[in-house]
């Protein structure tokens, strides 16, 4: 008998050690979490073609998406503002013009293109943001979202016209309209409502398979597409966009996916083909790219 009595009291000892334990994780993830949300006090702050929300408790994640969704979360995120639209051609210009910045693609000497014509993704010479299809192409269009720029150059553009990069669970509240929405998109549930496509997406279900049946092959003007309940273009489709954040593990998530400082995360899919198809331009998935990292279908917007 007393052997029992024994053996329930170390295993009751173990279980409440473990919850402690547990609880103990969670609220460390929590702080790191919270202490991403970067919400600094602002000063002579220019909200123009902002959207302010005003933040609160929201549930991040998906337990249906994938397993870097999982598992669903609870935080706090506090005020912010978020651009209306992604950082256009024109817009970049006059900052790399006015600052004399040169990005990384053009300190490589290259940047990310597929070539549909040759079904393959390359590093293309002389692609920029200007150029970004190459130098022998058309210039981008000054009201087309910007590409071509790394998470370096959006940061550095962000912090000269007294922004920032938002971290992706701003992103998400922003998505799902400041409230915990269950709709799959930042307009609904469907990419299609009444015959009419609600963002700038692939047309296929596969990387060979593409009729740009939204009017649009590649990146489309901002403003094209009807914005979201919370006032927002472009939370889907068209280009990626760079979050402030390392992309991780959510709390009590047990993949073994490296946590590298030097790989931020990305939301919001784009024109060109993701393997998860439709669900890219969930408010929910995750992608992930480093930092010195250029495509012809990422660009960016800002938050303060």
């Amino acid at each position: 008998m007393k052997l029992i009595k024994l053996t329930l009291f170390v295993l009751v000892a173990f279980v409440s050690c473990k919850e402690a334990k547990k609880k103990e994780a969670l609220k460390t993830a929590k702080e790191e979490v919270k202490n991403e949300t970067l919400n600094e006090p602002s000063k002579d702050l220019n909200t123009d073609n902002m959207v302010y929300f005003e933040g609160g408790i929201i549930s991040i994640g998906s337990e249906n998406g994938p397993v870097n969704e999982k598992p669903v979360f609870e935080m706090e995120i506090k005020p912010f503002y978020l651009d209306k639209n992604l950082v256009t051609v024109a817009e970049f210009r006059d900052f790399i013009e006015k600052a004399n910045y040169i990005t990384e693609a053009d300190k490589f000497g290259d940047s990310g293109v597929y070539s549909f014509d040759k079904g393959s993704w390359s590093l293309l010479p002389g692609a920029n943001w200007e150029f970004p299809l190459g130098k022998d192409k058309p210039k981008a269009e000054d009201n087309h979202p910007v590409t071509h720029v790394s998470w370096n150059d959006a940061k550095a553009y962000a912090s000269w016209i007294g922004k920032r990069l938002p971290t992706e669970f701003e992103w998400e509240y922003a998505a799902k309209n400041g409230k915990n929405s269950k709709s799959k998109y930042a307009w609904g549930n469907n990419i299609v409502i009444d015959g009419k496509y609600m963002a700038n997406v692939w047309n296929g279900k596969n990387i060979q398979e593409n009729e740009p049946l939204d009017g649009y092959l590649l990146t489309s003007p901002i403003g094209t597409f009807s914005p979201s309940e919370a006032g927002l273009f472009d939370m889907g489709g068209n280009v990626w966009q760079w979050c402030e954040n390392y992309h991780k593990p959510y709390p009590f998530n047990d993949t073994t996916a490296p946590q590298d400082p030097n790989v931020r995360s990305t939301r919001g899919g784009s024109f060109m083909f993701d393997e998860a198809l439709e669900n890219s331009y969930t408010t929910t998935f995750r992608a992930q790219n480093s930092m010195d990292t250029s495509l012809f279908n990422m660009g960016f917007r800002c938050a303060k």
